[in-house]
């Protein structure tokens, strides 16, 4: 008699990443459902894959059969109840803990089947997605677009589909990889992940290559001080069996102790890297690092923006690690079109105005992203919808919001979205004291009274002012939503 699949339940299944691990077991043969809190069209993506989703937490979700749970920790929605406590007041959860069912944070479940291969760690406070996405694109044979590319100051190089292979976990959606967040080749050993520092998980990873994006303070519900935040970085360093790859211009990334042989320095047009080398010096072995350099290529990305290019030295670096050369690296990262909430278009609407979307939430992203759009769109006005994620961010970094949205001309505030934050942050930082720092350096900043109104102020400025703008919704909450208002 044959067996039956294995069943894999999924807790929080919208969510990017764990969605894509979802996907990842669905391909090892399990079947699998999931519930969230609220519909979207993302997961009627998942259900016309075979995922069978419910909508809303209920006991009765969680099948008796069920293997194995998997749970994103976004639900764990009660900071004021012990760690036990908030993961067993989701009702699914309880149920697994009472029929002594496997059940597993996204992060540990991740680390299960990552650290089984040989794993590519992308981590950093800004661009993690952006450059696993990259990584990926370059490392994969099978993905839809061909990049055979010409490349204006080299001339044209030939595809060649011999990269190593490699399955990824991706915190976005890549059209070029079937505009999903999931790629495998099974039999390749490279594992990708973007690997997120929040509350330390990206401990449970033990990679053989850390990529370091960059260390620019986050997460102040969770870390005491920028000390304390680049402590989590290190733990991760000391867990890197290979090696780390950091920025040359960032500054907190030089602060990491990181050992001479596994340090790989990008930036300033080269890589710098550390070899060990052995010598014989009077009957004895002498070993010691020296320090060595090779140039960084060109690459003319379609993608705006000196970040997006120094992400792309990042992954570039990574093949270089993994023996790859540039006639088969520089094609492949110059196909990258971009991401879903990544500086993405979304379309253009019947007044003629283009509409995008990007998924920055901290200052350090906002800048660069408003920079990017407005050197690329030079004819265009700029018209953003940002929505603040975290009461508690946005009132640990007000300061640094304040001066974020030089590049723009107007500036709807709709609401702060609410994450994991406690009462006093959401009764000291209101939409109406977020605005008043703003104005300060942006006077043409106006309070959207929520979605709905804002998606009415939208569709009005769109009207009157046809043919003329960029319209871009901002924020790692619920504004991406307003797409479907306007287009």
């Amino acid at each position: 008699m044959q067996k039956t699949q294995k069943h894999l339940h999924v807790i929080g299944i919208g969510g990017i990443g764990v969605s894509a691990l979802a996907r990842y077991y669905k391909y090892l043969g399990y079947t699998v459902s999931g519930s969230d809190g609220a519909d979207s069209p993302f997961l009627d993506t998942l259900r016309n894959e075979g995922f069978d989703i419910h909508i809303g937490h209920a006991a009765e979700n969680l099948r008796d059969d069920t293997e194995l749970v998997i749970y994103s920790e976004a639900i764990i929605t009660k900071p004021d109840l012990t760690p036990e406590e908030q993961i067993y007041a989701n009702t699914e959860l309880a149920k697994a803990r009472d029929l002594k069912i496997k059940h597993l944070s996204y992060p540990v479940a991740l680390g299960e089947v990552f650290n089984a291969k040989q794993g590519i760690a992308i981590t950093g406070s800004h661009g993690k997605s952006t450059t696993t996405a990259m990584t990926t694109l370059m490392l994969a044979n099978e993905y839809t677009d061909n990049p055979t590319i010409e490349i204006p100051a080299d001339g044209a190089f030939s595809y060649m589909p011999t990269a190593p292979g490699c399955t990824a976990i991706v915190g976005t959606q890549v059209p070029q990889l079937g505009n999903t967040n999931f790629y495998t080749e099974i039999q390749a050993e490279n594992f990708i992940i973007e690997a997120c520092e929040y509350k330390r998980s990206f401990l449970q990873y033990r990679p053989y290559i850390t990529v370091i994006t960059n260390i620019d303070l986050d997460h102040l519900d969770y870390y005491k001080s920028l000390e304390d935040y680049i402590s989590a970085f290190q733990s991760i360093v000391d867990q890197t069996s290979g090696f780390v790859i950091i920025s040359a211009d960032d500054e907190n990334s030089q602060k990491l102790n990181i050992p001479e042989e596994k340090k790989i320095i990008v930036g300033n047009g080269k890589i710098v890297y550390f070899p060990r080398v052995e010598e014989m010096c009077c009957n004895a072995k002498k070993c010691y690092n020296v320090e060595k350099s090779m140039p960084l290529p060109e690459l003319h990305l379609q993608v705006p923006g000196t970040h997006l290019e120094h992400d792309a030295y990042l992954a570039y670096t990574v093949g270089r690690l993994l023996g790859m050369q540039d006639d088969i690296i520089v094609p492949k990262l110059i196909s990258y079109k971009g991401s879903w909430r990544r500086s993405e278009i979304v379309g253009t609407t019947t007044h003629g105005n283009i509409v995008m979307s990007d998924y920055g939430h901290h200052p350090n992203e906002i800048r660069p992203t408003l920079r990017a759009i407005r050197e690329k769109y030079t004819d265009k006005k700029l018209f953003v919808v940002f929505q603040p994620h975290q009461y508690s961010r946005t009132r640990e970094l007000l300061q640094e919001f304040a001066t974020s949205f030089a590049d723009l001309d107007t500036l709807i505030i709709p609401n702060i979205y609410f994450s994991r934050d406690k009462k006093e942050d959401v009764e000291w930082m209101t939409t109406d004291r977020f605005i008043s720092e703003i104005i300060k350096n942006q006077p043409n900043v106006i309070d959207g009274n929520w979605l709905e109104n804002t998606a009415k102020l939208v569709r009005e400025y769109d009207s009157s002012h046809p043919n003329s703008s960029i319209i871009l919704f901002l924020g790692a909450g619920d504004v991406d939503g307003l797409r479907y208002e306007i287009l």
